[in-house]
């Protein structure tokens, strides 16, 4: 199967990377709809569409506005966005507040109430269980199981060696875990609710995962390694930093 990485930033977009966007054209999956969402529509396998939102901040939801052009002659359907109640009503309430944005955009929301099917017949058929982080306003990780492949979707939170989400994503084939800081920045991490590299490694070796793609990462760091991931020589497992459109089969 194969996920794009279609937005790989936070808080805003660069001239480098969108904000976060996850997709798997495949079964018509994506996870949060950040500015990176506008790009679905190039990637568009399916006549509908169900979107995971992590939680509600700005970064993370603003491209549910761009569906009219996601839509428009492209196939698509029926979109469903998914969340917490609290996180969809805030998105009805504030983002589609008739002054903000006046025309409802082509979509249903649905509030997550237990683990759901995935993929259908097409994939195999998975499972797709969620899990609260520890974000300001409160968030989400997502965990995505199939019969030979497993995935773990964990952004917007600060990682700590015995964070409480570990056993949520023990074992999984792939981690994407957000990583906005490098190392040395942590009372601005613990402030806005992110992650520096050194505890997000060790959350990755705590959970046994197989492999580790860093995002959400800090839009104003602009060289190719941010996080100072070549300086490392303790990496025990496959690790590198996302970038936008980038490919990952699993």
């Amino acid at each position: 199967m194969q996920l794009i990485l279609l937005g790989t930033t936070g808080y805003h977009p660069s001239a480098r990377r969108h904000t976060a966007c996850l997709m798997f054209p495949e079964i018509g999956l994506v996870l949060d709809a950040g500015t990176g969402f506008f790009r679905v529509r190039d990637w568009l396998q399916t006549a509908e569409l169900d979107v995971f939102v992590t939680h509600a901040h700005l970064d993370h939801v603003i491209g549910l506005t761009f569906l009219f052009d996601v839509a428009h002659e492209s196939g698509l359907q029926a979109t469903r966005v998914h969340g917490t109640s609290t996180h969809l009503q805030a998105v009805q309430d504030h983002l589609f507040a008739r002054p903000l944005f006046p025309a409802m955009p082509p979509l249903t929301f649905k509030p997550l109430t237990g683990p759901l099917k995935i993929g259908g017949d097409t994939s195999g058929g998975g499972t797709l269980r969620y899990f609260p982080l520890e974000h300001p306003g409160g968030s989400l990780g997502y965990r995505l199981d199939w019969p030979d492949r497993s995935l773990a979707y964990v952004t917007d939170t600060t990682a700590r060696a015995d964070s409480p989400y570990i056993d949520e994503i023990r074992g999984v084939d792939l981690l994407i875990h957000e990583c906005y800081f490098p190392d040395g920045q942590e009372e601005m991490a613990l402030k806005t609710g992110h992650s520096c590299l050194s505890p997000v490694l060790a959350v990755a070796r705590a959970a046994a995962v197989k492999k580790l793609v860093l995002i959400h990462i800090n839009p104003m760091a602009e060289d190719d390694d941010p996080l100072g991931l070549e300086l490392r020589n303790d990496l025990d497992l496959p690790v590198s930093i996302a970038y936008d459109l980038q490919k990952i089969n699993f």
